[in-house]
């Protein structure tokens, strides 16, 4: 009996899963493999939200193959010794897996070629399985990667995509070749009291429900904080139970400004994952440094605590933080707000914004979370990198009747617009008996610091 080994790494799905595919195309019975990776352990990446996700997409992802006559085998340890184990146990001839694109995927990907080659087996690499359009496939003339996204948008919104492909109707597996038991979200500590259900069951479902019901005023809707009406996609993206391809063919079969904006977002994602493949050291240093003396734990301590605890006296930031720890996401207008709030008001090394993030967001996305605070920080890709979002403003703008910030800062429950924004300027009674923590900075203040380490700034534009 031929036989073929699937791993799956962030494609926990199986509608448009291509490696599944080609796998039971040549093969009579396929081993669907997970393997917890110890280096993502070791790496620090197994933050409580994602390894809850996890532990629902890995069940759901058995309960689906179980549907079909299958299971999941899932192992722990080192990613390319679980995997040449179970080859060995099957037999089996071939693995396909998904292409990944971050510097460790490539390097632990290579490792697993030589010891397959080795043993006589051979590895097959699918791309567009976590992307729309991968990394490389569209360059500039002048260079490896677009360092711009609306020239990089305009290239990638013209290139072909593949086919989607159905799920398998039947997923046959050896016996011989077995797993540890799947993990459950229950023996997770630290995890968000709200965050969502995982898997590919809960994604599809909460596609066919914003499909009905906000897909259509996403370009209109998508930066009110109070109406919540994005689309909660990303977690699902990061983990794969979504295909990324599958979205952008049925956003541009339904059509018109909320589809297109939704595309746009999603080529978002390929732009982050092109530069980030050109330029791996940018998860850890600056794009486009501005040689930066950022303040640091050392010298603004008090207040990245005020920030990260949701407490720095401006309502809007305060409230996105406290989302971000009750639920483990972050509204995307928010994490503009926090992000701008942290490197430019206070000052603040970006790659400590980023890596609290990393901590707490179910969608902790490398590529996305460290180029977005890039972005922010204007050491990225921001063709305006000196641009500062002023939080007030802001809150008024797209929270106008402080539903957000009452939702998350109780303490301002009974405080109306636009006074919600701006407590400090209530009466001394008034405002003592809120029990609501005073201003970090003045806005003022944290500007001209700014300007001062950047020689001037660039505003945020009106309207």
């Amino acid at each position: 009996m031929h036989v073929s080994v699937v791993l799956f790494t962030s494609d926990l799905r199986l509608h448009d899963h291509t490696p599944l595919h080609a796998a039971l195309d040549s093969a009579d019975a396929v081993v669907p493999l997970f393997v917890r990776d110890r280096a993502v352990a070791a790496a620090g990446f197994d933050a409580p939200n994602r390894s809850a996700f996890l532990a629902d997409c890995l069940a759901d992802l058995d309960a689906s193959l179980r549907e079909r006559g299958g299971r999941l085998v899932v192992r722990s340890g080192d990613l390319v010794e679980e995997v040449c184990r179970a080859v060995t146990e099957a037999d089996a001839d071939e693995v396909h897996m998904s292409a990944t694109h971050s510097a460790f995927a490539v390097r632990r990907e290579e490792r697993l070629r030589r010891a397959l080659e080795a043993d006589g087996r051979r590895l097959f690499v699918h791309d567009a399985v976590t992307v729309a359009v991968p990394p490389g496939e569209l360059t500039p003339s002048t260079s490896d990667h677009f360092a711009v996204f609306t020239p990089y948008f305009r290239h990638w919104a013209g290139a072909r995509l593949r086919p989607v492909v159905a799920a398998p109707r039947r997923v046959p597996v050896p016996e011989q070749v077995k797993g540890e038991p799947l993990p459950g979200r229950g023996e997770v500590t630290g995890v968000s009291p709200a965050l969502p259900p995982g898997g590919e069951s809960a994604g599809r479902k909460r596609v066919a429900a914003y499909w009905r019901r906000g897909l259509d005023a996403y370009d209109a809707t998508r930066d009110d904080l109070a109406g919540d009406t994005t689309s909660r996609l990303s977690a699902h993206l990061h983990f794969g139970t979504l295909s990324p391809v599958e979205l952008v063919h049925r956003a541009r079969r339904r059509g018109g400004p909320g589809a297109e904006a939704l595309v746009r977002q999603l080529a978002w994602r390929d732009f982050h994952r092109q530069v980030l493949a050109a330029r791996p050291a940018a998860t850890r240093l600056d794009y486009r440094t501005k040689r930066d003396r950022w303040r640091s734990e050392r010298t603004a301590g008090a207040e990245i605590l005020a920030w990260r605890e949701g407490r720095t006296g401006y309502p809007v930031i305060d409230a996105a933080m406290r989302q971000l720890s009750q639920e483990g996401w972050m509204h995307n207008r928010a994490r503009l707000l926090t992000a701008s709030f942290l490197t430019k008001t206070l000052y603040v090394d970006w790659r400590i914004g980023a890596a609290h993030f990393l901590h707490w967001l179910v969608d902790g996305d490398v590529p996305n979370n460290q180029l977005n605070w890039q972005w922010m920080a204007g050491v990225g890709t921001d063709t305006r990198p000196n641009r500062v979002l002023n939080p007030v403003t802001q809150a008024k703008r797209y929270d106008p009747d402080g539903t957000y910030v009452r939702r998350w800062v109780p303490e301002l429950r009974d405080v109306g617009a636009p006074a919600v924004h701006e407590p400090w300027k209530l009466p001394g009674p008034a405002r003592a008996a809120l029990g609501y923590p005073d201003r970090v900075v003045d806005l003022a203040d944290g500007l001209d610091r700014f300007r001062r380490a950047r020689g001037g700034t660039e505003r945020e534009p009106r309207g």
